[in-house]
């Protein structure tokens, strides 16, 4: 009997078919769900890890509201054109707290996983207030209106309240400080300042970012964003500099 009679007959037979279907699929989900099962052997470990500020985690959520992750990327695969133009591949860990994440597959512009601290705020604030100012042929938009709109900080506290809720460790203090933190960070001479690497640690970036420490603007929190990209952790450079200790 040929492949063909066979699903015809299979067809025929409602329950028969629906048997098969109902094989098949749990073929394809035992595929996706046994890997979880491991998941805790595959995620690497990352104690220096730390979370995104609230100044931080407001930039990310400008991000993903002008659909930056549209055109840019941010998982840095494991071939060899990727690792030398962007850097140390991406890590799963890296992404430990990204709600949603952002790994994207297309690439209209370059893979931002790494974009931290590799340009001045200066470039960025130029590069978004008209990208061919700084790369002549770029199609990317302007967003020059960042620069002169306030960033909204009274309910950052509810949104790193709904990232706890998905497993992102804040603090009730941290909670309750969102919007003097995200203020604080981006006006390092405010009294305010302590409170924040107190609440996130020494190695937090305390300046203004948009060039403009009076007002607190969306631009501050896109550039805030963009420059702790790939340094949440060092996790992905640790296999880099035991390789070269290894020589």
């Amino acid at each position: 009997m040929s492949i063909f009679g066979f699903h015809y007959r299979m067809e025929s037979k409602a329950i028969g078919l629906t048997i098969g279907i109902i094989v098949v699929a749990s073929i394809g989900g035992l595929v996706e769900i046994a890997p979880l099962f491991t998941i805790h052997q595959t995620v690497e470990d990352a104690p220096d890890m730390r979370v995104y500020t609230p100044l931080e985690l407001a930039g990310r959520n400008i991000y993903i509201r002008e659909g930056c992750y549209a055109c840019h990327s941010q998982m840095i695969r494991t071939l060899r054109d990727d690792v030398d133009r962007y850097g140390p591949y991406s890590l799963a860990v890296e992404s430990k707290y990204d709600h949603p994440m952002l790994w994207g597959s297309k690439r209209t512009g370059p893979d931002l996983a790494r974009i931290g601290e590799k340009y001045s705020d200066q470039w960025h604030v130029a590069h978004l207030n008209n990208p061919r100012d700084v790369v002549p042929v770029s199609v990317m938009p302007a967003y020059n209106w960042l620069m002169t709109t306030e960033l909204r900080t009274s309910d950052l506290g509810l949104h790193l309240k709904a990232q706890r809720a998905v497993g992102v460790p804040y603090t009730d203090d941290m909670i309750a400080n969102a919007a003097q933190d995200a203020f604080a960070q981006a006006n390092p001479d405010s009294p305010l300042a302590d409170g924040v690497t107190k609440r996130y640690g020494k190695a937090t970036t305390m300046r203004s970012f948009d060039g403009k420490p009076s007002v607190l603007t969306e631009m501050d929190a896109l550039v805030a964003y963009l420059q702790i990209l790939g340094r949440l952790t060092e996790a992905a450079h640790k296999p880099v500099a035991q390789a070269e200790a290894a020589k």
